[in-house]
Formats: structure tokens, sequence, C-alpha cells
């Protein structure tokens, strides 16, 4: 695998949209070829090279190009958007849309990321260190596609409506959540290992949300059924089981009808 290095030479004075910097951009690439590559800066068309210091070079494919970048990039959007394969590593925090749509590959950012990350996701691992803003494998707004497949996992804190509209994959917040989380899901499961507030599982119609923690309101919709043994995430506990949301129309399966879930560990 080869390995391209952005050093970020300042912090912008707009944000950047670089929906470029991806293994799949990248692949095939000198260091040369790569600092011509567009990104944009306000209503400007810049190069990515008035930005960046680049060394290394891309891979003969995606797969085969990682990239690493060197420092904060708090300005700096769509950081690996719709990449289907290879790797970015990110030292530092960056600005919103991380990974968003991405279909397959792995980044790993060591800081924070903001709003909209894993937006529309569709395979692949997003890893983030620090915390994530809100939104965080959501649909795009105005859209009823969330995060379909992959995984993400966050090690501390995310903010409020979490895998809106999820309807496949995992979302794994090792911190605590704010508000709405799982709204109008269709499937997949989220895990919370610290705290939820209220809203969690509103308007869901199939899928898992596990909480570690409390939850300081319970949607009215979801209703005890039993205690459950379960091994979550490496976790063996017993968890209160709540199904729901009762004000929601929901599919059958073999004569069965299927609700969302809601997992609270004792």
């Amino acid at each position: 695998m080869e390995t391209v290095t952005l050093t970020p030479r300042a912090q912008p004075e707009l944000y950047i949209d670089a929906e470029n910097v991806t293994p799949d951009a990248f692949a095939g690439k000198s260091a040369a070829e790569i600092e011509a590559i567009h990104v944009h800066e306000g209503n400007q068309t810049q190069m990515l090279g008035d930005y960046f210091t680049v060394s290394g070079k891309g891979g003969a494919t995606a797969a085969e190009t990682r990239i690493v970048i060197n420092g904060d990039v708090v300005r700096v959007k769509y950081l690996g958007m719709r990449m289907t394969a290879g790797e970015i590593e990110i030292k530092g925090s960056a600005d919103m849309y991380v990974g968003a749509w991405m279909e397959g590959g792995k980044i790993h950012v060591t800081g924070s990321v903001d709003a909209f990350a894993g937006t529309g996701m569709k395979g692949g691992d997003l890893i983030i260190d620090g915390n994530a803003g809100n939104y965080l494998g959501a649909a795009y707004r105005g859209d009823w596609r969330g995060m379909q497949s992959g995984t993400i996992r966050v090690k501390g804190n995310a903010g409020s409506d979490i895998g809106t509209f999820m309807n496949g994959g995992t979302i794994i917040i090792e911190g605590d959540v704010d508000v709405h989380v799982g709204t109008h899901a269709e499937g997949g499961t989220i895990i919370v290992k610290g705290n939820g507030k209220s809203k969690i599982g509103g308007q869901m119609v199939k899928g898992d949300i596990y909480v570690f923690g409390t939850i300081d309101v319970m949607m009215p919709g979801y209703i005890y059924r039993k205690d459950v043994d379960l091994e979550v995430d490496g976790t063996k506990a017993t968890f209160a089981h709540y199904e729901g949301d009762m004000g929601e129309r929901h599919g059958k399966r073999k004569g069965q009808v299927i609700y969302g879930n809601i997992y609270q560990k004792y």
C-alpha cells in the first residue's frame, strides 16, 4: 500500500470543500498531480496544493492507497466522501461530512468531527477517537436514506439526531448522546454506552437501540416486554427490552409484527 501525506500549511480563511480527498481520487497519481486536484474555498476553485504540502504517491488502486492528514483540518469538509476503498487517517480534528456516503475502506480520526459524519454511509469503517457532532450516520437534509451499511465507532460523545432514517449498519457511541436517536429508523443497530436523553427511537419502525446508561425520558410509544440476557459489543449483561414505536405503522414477517427495539442495561 502506498501512502500520501497531506500536511496543512495553514487554516484557510473560509471553509474548504474537499470531496476529492479520497483514495479513489489519489490512486495512480504522483504528489504533483495530487497537489493539482481541485478543491473549493467559498465560490473559488483552488488547488489542494494551495493548502497542503503533499508527499508520497497514490497506489495503483484505491484499495492500495492510504492518505495521512498530518494535523487538524477543522475548516475542511467532505474528507473521504463517497470513497470505496483504501484508508484515510486524520491526525487531528475535522469539519463536517467526514465519510459522508462512503461505500468502503476505513477512516480513522484521532480527534473530533463536526456534524453529518457518515451521512448516508453505505459501507466501510469510520472510527472517531474524540467526539462527533449532530446527525452522525443520519440522512442528508430532506432525504429519507440514512446510514445503510458499515460501522461507525465514536469513542467520545455524540450530539443529537444520531441515525435519523437509518436502515442498516451499526453505530457505537462509547460516551453520551443528546436527543433524537434513531428517529424514523427502519433497521440497523445503535449502541450507546453512556447516557441518553429524550426521544430515543421516536417513530422507529425497525431496528435495535441499546443504551448502557440512563434514559432521561422513555418515549411513550414504547412498551416494556421482558428482561433479556445479551452480549452487546463484548459486554454481557441483562437488558430491559421495550418494543415500539407504537404510534407508527409496522410491517409483518411470517405473520408477526416487526417493531423497533430499545434495550436498556441494568
